[in-house]
């Protein structure tokens, strides 16, 4: 006969064997919480995002692009295997900006600029927003978002954004929630396109007019910001028009476009971005591109794909290969890279650079950050 002044009702039993298995299982989050120190000491970040080229075509022997394929790796480190994780356009640029993976609308560059339709109302793994949409829900993180909270600046700088104001707004410009989007093609005096500012893509940040106002601007404030580094932001995010980002050739006001255009955007603004004191103090400029070819959908790096969503690739599992070139004063000029990363390894590394968590699939386990092969320079080594 047992004693049943002492036994543990079954019942408590099992709901302490339930908040164990709980506490050990990790709840679906927004961010990872990993933090880990970064490889360099970097304080400011610049990105150039260019369009729709592959690695032999930007970087290789006959690239129309001399100054991007050559004189740039010269200075810095060339990434030869960096990789767009979808096509087309918009789901680069918001991978780049949240970890957000593609899905049916992003995929297809957003033509109805309309809310994101949510089809559960939690998060799936990895912070995924499940379902397809342009405009992520207030609780989608950014990467603005987490600097911003943090003490950190940043801006968006787009080329041509308001030149024309009868096509849209000189600041955090964007076609009205539910509209065509109309800036989706160039006209000859205004070659700016909402598809290519992730920014506007977000509600935490555009519910915010006065704030979106500040961040989400045109290229020519970019010059006065990097007179002095307490002026330059943290995180600048550059973008040139359809034309000199390569996008379009020929292009809507008569420019070759194409590496042709891209080749002389930059040779106009890296040496800006090179001379400012901020770069010169702790900065790093990543130079790259959205996408490949339509028809490269390879990808690395163990890229997932959005649950219940598109190949990202469309034909495959990412966006092709890209490259990257790379320049601080951390790194040794004529650095060559061939470990694999991606645009979400990049967003990884600068969340890295400031301290801040892990988002979306930014968070994937085993995930590379830029490391000891791009940041040669003796000045990462030291502690």
């Amino acid at each position: 006969m047992h004693n049943q002044a002492h036994a543990v009702p079954r019942w408590l039993i099992a709901s302490l064997a339930l908040l164990f298995f709980l506490s050990m299982a990790p709840p679906p989050v927004m961010a990872s919480a990993l933090k880990v120190k970064a490889t360099a000491p970097v304080r400011h970040v610049f990105v150039i995002m260019l369009e729709n080229q592959p690695f032999q075509a930007s970087f290789g022997k006959h690239s129309a692009a001399p100054y991007l394929a050559r004189v740039l790796p010269a200075k810095g480190a060339l990434l030869t295997q960096y990789y767009a994780i979808g096509h087309y356009s918009l789901d680069n640029y918001i991978a780049l900006i949240s970890g957000q993976a593609p899905n049916a609308d992003t995929q297809g560059d957003c033509h109805i600029y309309s809310n994101f339709k949510l089809r559960s109302d939690q998060p799936g793994a990895y912070g995924q927003a499940l379902g397809k949409g342009c405009i992520y829900p207030p609780w989608v993180q950014t990467l603005a978002g987490q600097l911003q909270a943090k003490g950190y600046t940043w801006k968006g700088y787009f080329e041509d954004m308001g030149r024309d104001l009868k096509r849209e707004s000189a600041s955090c410009a964007h076609v009205p929630i539910g509209a065509k989007d109309w800036t989706e093609y160039a006209t000859a005096k205004d070659q700016y396109a909402a598809k290519h500012n992730p920014f506007v893509y977000f509600h935490s940040i555009i519910d915010d007019q006065a704030n979106c106002n500040a961040h989400v601007v045109n290229l020519n404030q970019l010059q006065a910001d990097l007179r002095s580094t307490q002026t330059t932001p943290n995180y600048s995010f550059i973008v040139p028009d359809l034309c000199h980002d390569g996008h379009d050739a020929p292009c809507a006001n008569g420019q070759p476009g194409g590496l042709v255009s891209v080749n002389q955007f930059l040779k106009i603004w890296v040496p800006k971005i090179l001379a400012a004191p901020a770069f010169r103090k702790n900065g790093l400029l990543l130079i790259t591109f959205d996408e490949g070819s339509a028809s490269d959908g390879r990808a690395c790096c163990h890229e997932m794909r959005l649950p219940g969503g598109p190949k990202p690739g469309r034909i495959g599992p990412g966006g092709g290969r890209i490259g990257a070139v790379a320049l601080s004063p951390f790194i040794r000029p004529g650095t060559v890279s061939e470990v694999p990363y991606n645009h979400y390894s990049f967003l990884r590394t600068v969340e890295d650079f400031f301290g801040l968590a892990h988002l979306g699939y930014a968070a994937t386990p085993g995930l590379r950050t830029l490391g000891r092969d791009v940041f040669t320079g003796e000045h990462s080594k030291k502690p």
